[in-house]
């Protein structure tokens, strides 16, 4: 890394350590939950500090920091932004961006410009951040549930929207009624809702059968065989990094205890754990809800009687909107890129409803079919 490569780097670690800790502050005010502010104001004052250590870094090397400022207008935003996404969404927006920064620093680690002392003290703010991001992690445990619920109301209101759209679009290069245009895409979602509803019903359920029979079983063998899985016990921990002697303590000692043993082998093998069963009526209330809202909203613009030619690009704007949304959604909860997976399904599902709207259009023309 070139030293002017690291000055920019230094610089933007001041200003996302500046921005961490107002934002960690203030997110500290706004919850009541003692615990939860606690922490979020421990988090700030470390991350204060770490904005201290750039700024000494930077200064070290004939750099003004001075000009290095909050934008006030920017962290209220963000705030605003934080608050309207709500708490679960925050708490798993904080999590990537300190895992972002353990990867940033780590790469500045290599730098050669850095002295001995201050690779010791970049060691240990990389130490504070994969804290920060535990911290994080353990509040968002409470919410896993509902994470997986969010998960299915965001892909179900995803394939609706989509769906329907295209299926607007489609009717519209045939209709010259926009409110005909409306009513055929209710019944295309209304159809499609229960099929996607009862789909994940049938198919959480089925998955639940399957893990609830493992789970069965693994208590069987615990209660009346356990010795059968004392290599298996064994075998799991040395691949685990235990050395042989460790991993025969640990297995021996599950042997006696059927809670552990069966934890050991549900959880460290399977992945399992009763309380973590995905209820299947849940799943699919939430996706056929969810779908049938992603169907109904781009169907808006036609139940307002507005002229196809207006109706169309209304929804495929309303479409877009809600696509960036469930991008987001999608992205921060799968902690992948933000703005690809946002722009994959707008560009994905304006795609598909250009293209259906070209071919309704083609077969009005080229049958001679137009219904006004």
């Amino acid at each position: 890394m070139e030293f002017e490569e690291l000055l920019n780097n230094a610089r933007k670690a001041l200003m996302d350590e500046l921005y961490a800790a107002a934002i960690y502050t203030k997110l500290s005010r706004l919850y009541r939950d003692k615990k939860v502010s606690s922490k979020l104001r421990r988090i700030a004052e470390m991350e204060s500090r770490h904005a201290v250590f750039w700024a000494k870094f930077l200064k070290k090397r004939g750099f003004d920091t001075s000009k290095i400022k909050i934008n006030h207008f920017l962290l209220n935003t963000k705030i605003l932004f934080y608050r309207i996404i709500g708490y679960v969404l925050t708490l798993k927006l904080l999590e990537n961006e300190e895992k972002d920064a353990v990867l940033f620093y780590s790469k500045l680690l290599d730098s050669k410009y850095l002295s001995p002392d201050e690779k010791d003290e970049l060691k240990r703010i990389i130490e504070d951040e994969l804290l920060h991001e535990q911290e994080i992690a353990e509040e968002e445990e409470a919410f896993k549930d509902f994470m997986e619920h969010i998960r299915d109301a965001v892909l179900g209101m995803s394939d609706g929207l989509v769906e329907v759209l295209s299926v607007a679009a489609g009717l519209a290069g045939v209709y010259g009624d926009p409110f005909n245009v409306a009513v055929g895409g209710t019944i295309v979602g209304i159809a499609g809702a229960l099929s996607m509803g009862i789909g994940s019903y049938t198919s959480v359920k089925a998955q639940r059968e399957v893990r609830i029979g493992v789970l069965e079983k693994i208590k069987l063998i615990v209660k009346y065989v356990p010795q059968t899985l004392f290599e298996r016990v064994k075998k799991h921990m040395v691949a685990k990094g235990f050395n042989e002697e460790t991993a025969s303590i640990i297995a021996k000692e599950s042997m006696n205890k059927e809670e552990l043993l069966s934890k050991i082998v549900s959880v460290e093998e399977y992945g399992l754990t009763e309380e973590r069963l995905e209820d299947p009526v849940k799943a699919g209330l939430y996706t056929g809800i969810f779908y049938i809202l992603g169907a109904i909203i781009p169907l808006i613009p036609y139940y307002l009687r507005a002229p196809v030619l207006l109706s169309l690009p209304a929804s495929f704007i309303i479409a877009a909107l809600l696509l960036g949304g469930m991008g987001f959604v999608i992205a921060v909860i799968a902690e992948i890129n933000i703005k690809k997976k946002m722009l994959e399904l707008i560009l994905a599902g304006i795609g598909s409803a250009t293209l259906t709207f070209i071919i309704g259009k083609l077969a009005s023309l080229l049958l001679g079919v137009e219904v006004g």
